[in-house]
């Protein structure tokens, strides 16, 4: 069960706007990161794209996400301490967006992140311009990148993918990633999706 915890004892009077948060959810298994890791590098170098590190209460594994760690007294310290912008609970570990995200959205910038579906509400609320990107893969695609981490049992991976429910995700206005293939199939699509979003902003600055 996922819990979001929005963590800012004054939460902002009114959505920040300039920006905008670009958030990429889908389940275990479909290459989130992936795809990330793909856009970052192919858009290595312009400063308008900001790609989020996340905090976690995990080990750094080099197989795994590239992101921050604390353990669980240090994460709630930083929590009451406002570093965060959003935290959430899940598998057992406890997740964090950095509370630099807020600036990078006020200083009109696209700032990416990997997050869990549960904070997509929180998030749209926090953000004046919010999208929602969802990736998806096939089921059998999905075990057997799930396999490969080693992390769980055939039968604890079977019964994720029978939890799998990503029209559970999908918004009328999420744009949705197809990764069952070479990763630079929807990679590069989200590299476009990525560039799309920066020009929408960019031509709405210029006509505000």
């Amino acid at each position: 069960m996922h819990t979001v915890r929005e963590l800012l004892e004054t939460p902002p009077a009114a959505a920040i706007g300039g920006g905008v948060f670009v958030a990429v959810a889908g389940p275990s298994g479909v290459g989130k990161d992936t795809l990330i890791n793909h856009a970052r590098a192919g858009l290595a170098g312009r400063p308008e794209f900001v790609f989020v590190r996340r905090i976690i209460t995990r080990r750094p594994d080099a197989h795994l996400e590239d992101h921050d760690s604390l353990a669980p007294a240090a994460f709630e310290a930083a929590r009451r301490g406002g570093r965060f912008c959003l935290a959430w609970q899940a598998h057992g570990l406890d997740y964090a967006l950095p509370v630099s995200v807020d600036a990078d959205i006020a200083a009109g910038r696209v700032v990416i992140a990997n997050i869990s579906r549960q904070t997509i509400d929180a998030l749209k609320a926090r953000y004046e311009n919010f999208l929602l990107v969802v990736v998806s893969a096939h089921r059998d695609v999905i075990a057997a990148r799930l396999r490969a981490r080693g992390r769980e049992s055939d039968a604890e991976i079977v019964a994720r993918l029978n939890r799998i429910a990503v029209e559970d995700i999908v918004r009328a206005e999420a744009v949705r990633l197809e990764n069952s293939g070479p990763k630079e199939q929807a990679g590069n699509r989200l590299i476009s999706v990525l560039e799309a979003a920066a020009s929408d902003m960019q031509s709405g600055a210029a006509s505000g």
